[in-house]
């Protein structure tokens, strides 16, 4: 209950105690009056007082129990409070849009990598065979060398740092939205270089094959990447929206590129 409204409602029950205790007490003259009357009102007057003392009780228990739990309802609110401005904290930084990391590539290549990783889950552990919709497999290691995906959102007081011509309209959940398609990119990418050739179609190997000879180029050997011809969305898109965010994140340390022969390559980086 609100103090105010609490300050209130005694403020209404005080006055109502005057005004009954008043009447009492003209009644009590009046019987003053008529002595041999009064017998009877009296009682009916002790009834009423009676009464009073029980509704009195009930508004003192009343009272202390919100009083007792006015301690908890401000450890509750405060602890509501934080968790409050942690999920707000918590918001700034994360996309609305936030695309699977794996799956970009056909459902043949995804099932392969997937049906080879159970068959030698099953070969080393002499488990029962079980289909793989039931239990997928785990996903297939990197190869060593290749360090784990980056995936590094900016912060509102990074996007702030920038000049107002760079940043535009740029907004933050929509630069951190593109950086996870850049990451969806580049993870599609990864697994066509690690693929072998007969778990691929002819079209492809092709690919795989550019991205094998782009991969070990010395600019960009062990770093995760991906072309400008990838840039589809469904944020990232190679419009000017989608070169405005390149040219944020490559000044926030995020991105680097480098071209190799007809392609335009941008390699994600660790921000310093």
């Amino acid at each position: 209950m609100d103090t105010k409204e609490a300050g209130s409602s005694l403020d209404s029950l005080i006055s109502s105690f005057n005004t009954r205790i008043a009447e009492l007490q003209e009644l009590v003259i009046g019987r003053n009056m008529y002595p041999a009357s009064s017998i009877s009102d009296l009682s009916a007057v002790d009834t009423a007082v009676k009464a009073m003392e029980l509704q009195v009780q009930a508004i003192k228990d009343r009272l202390r129990e919100e009083t007792e739990a006015i301690p908890k309802a401000k450890k509750l609110i405060k602890a509501s409070l934080r968790q409050q401005k942690k999920l707000h904290s918590m918001s700034v930084y994360m996309p609305s849009h936030l695309p699977e990391r794996v799956g970009i590539l056909n459902s043949d290549i995804n099932r392969s990598f997937l049906e080879e990783t159970f068959k030698h889950q099953e070969q080393h552990s002499g488990l029962v065979s079980t289909k793989l919709e039931e239990e997928p497999a785990a996903r297939p290691k990197e190869k060593k060398g290749r360090a784990s995906l980056p995936l590094w959102y900016i912060t509102t007081k990074e996007l702030d740092s920038l000049s107002s011509y760079m940043r535009g309209r740029l907004m933050l959940e929509k630069v951190n939205a593109a950086i996870n398609d850049m990451a969806t990119y580049a993870e599609a990418n990864a697994q066509l270089i690690s693929a072998p050739k007969k778990k691929l179609a002819e079209n492809l190997w092709e690919r795989a094959l550019e991205l094998r000879d782009i991969a070990t180029a010395e600019s960009v050997k062990g770093k995760h990447f991906f072309l400008e011809t990838d840039m589809k969305g469904p944020v990232l898109k190679l419009d000017n929206t989608g070169k405005s965010i390149l040219t944020v994140l490559r000044h926030l340390g995020r991105i680097s590129e480098t071209r190799i022969g007809h392609n335009r390559v941008i390699m994600l980086l660790k921000p310093l």
